[in-house]
């Protein structure tokens, strides 16, 4: 038969080191940084050592581990099982990554994915294209770049960078001409030191609190030809990087769909030992059906989620894009299943689930972003119905 949905043995070892790594590593430590909302460095260095770091998935070219997407999401489930925060730490570089895989010249990809591969020491990436005017309308931009001799002068503001201000590599979206609106908008690579970009207000926020949020603040600053991204700098055309921006956000989608359903696995997991050992009225309280059907609806949704994920990461394996809006399927469906079995998970642990003594409750605060981030819900229904009708909506 074609259809297989079991997992190569390395695929399996894979799961399970990740799985290891998450539960003696990361579980350990989560509750600590959740709540002083620091960036986890120890832990981002023990995931780079053991090749569970944002360059497992990048090319082997490039000095990155070569896992294929479907392996890749595998990991990210585990990790965010861990803690979801700690798990973006971990992973979030891939997005500058992926940006510069996606619009590149192969001398950008072998001078800026070097440095996010360097094994000896971890350098994180980070992507600028979300401003505080824009966000689903996310290429309304008002950062400028303007034409100077040997590059650009870039100013502007970008909101809610992961690992913004702390990344060596930064790519940043911006207007090459306001008027032209997204036909104007290109992608610069801007590296950590330079003297026109500075780390703006660090975000304190609901979940993924382990996570570094914050805005960067272009002045002024110089970015040579080079380092814009294209097909390479003099055959580089306006509109390139609306393209490029649109692609990154397609193809890391599966991946946080496989983060958002490491979070709703993990409570639904709780929730279901809990049941188990907690008594009210003579019996334990899974074996009430208004708990048990909480529960049989929560591992189905669970279930469901997983095989939207694995679609989306089978496909782009083989590579044949989401045609039909696959990636914004599943990151739709695993952030609304990751809200509501969060929620559902509380409620399954009364008041205990409400307090900070089990871990249900930073779950449920962690949930909430996979809603929101690299496309709202309403976004991604927008994309898939698009992809289904064609452009008569």
């Amino acid at each position: 038969m074609p259809l297989d949905f079991s997992l190569s043995k390395e695929q399996e070892e894979i799961r399970e080191l990740a799985h290891q790594f998450a539960e003696r590593e990361i579980r350990p430590v989560a509750a600590e940084y959740d709540e002083r909302e620091e960036t986890p460095w120890p832990v981002i260095r023990k995931a780079q050592e053991v090749g569970l770091g944002a360059a497992a998935s990048l090319p082997v070219e490039y000095g990155g581990g070569g896992l294929d997407p479907l392996t890749r999401l595998l990991v990210l489930e585990e990790l965010a099982w861990g803690d979801a925060g700690i798990a973006v730490s971990i992973s979030a570089s891939s997005l500058a990554a992926t940006a510069i895989l996606a619009m590149g010249s192969e001398n950008q990809k072998k001078r800026y994915l070097s440095v996010l591969c360097d094994p000896s020491e971890v350098h994180l990436g980070a992507l600028g294209l979300t401003e505080a005017d824009s966000g689903s309308d996310s290429l309304a931009l008002r950062t400028t770049a303007q034409k100077v001799a040997g590059g650009y002068l870039l100013n502007g503001v970008k909101q809610f960078c992961t690992n913004g201000g702390i990344a060596e590599v930064q790519v940043v979206f911006a207007s090459l001409d306001l008027s032209l609106g997204p036909a104007g908008v290109a992608a610069f690579v801007i590296e950590k030191g330079n003297p026109g970009m500075r780390q703006g207000r660090k975000e304190r926020k609901l979940g993924v609190r382990a996570s570094h949020t914050a805005q960067v603040v272009l002045e002024d600053c110089f970015v040579a030809e080079d380092a814009r991204l294209g097909l390479d700098a003099s055959r580089a055309s306006p509109g390139r990087g609306a393209v490029g921006a649109l692609a990154t956000l397609e193809e890391t989608r599966p991946g946080v769909a496989a983060a958002a359903l490491g979070i709703a696995r993990a409570a639904f997991e709780y929730a279901r030992d809990y049941s188990l050992q907690r008594e009210q009225f003579g019996k334990p309280i899974g074996a009430h059906q208004a708990i048990a059907f909480k529960l049989a609806d929560m591992a189905t949704e669970i279930d469901a989620t997983r095989l939207l994920v694995w679609r989306a990461g089978w496909l782009a394996a083989q590579g044949f894009g989401f045609a039909r809006g696959e990636g914004s399927m599943a990151k739709l469906m695993a952030g609304d299943v990751a809200m509501r079995t969060t929620v559902e998970a509380v409620q399954v642990l009364g008041g205990y689930g409400y307090v900070k003594d089990h871990p249900v409750e930073r779950w449920m605060r962690d949930a909430k972003i996979y809603q929101i981030w690299e496309g709202t819900a309403e976004i991604q229904r927008l994309v898939i119905a698009r992809a289904i009708l064609g452009t008569r909506i």
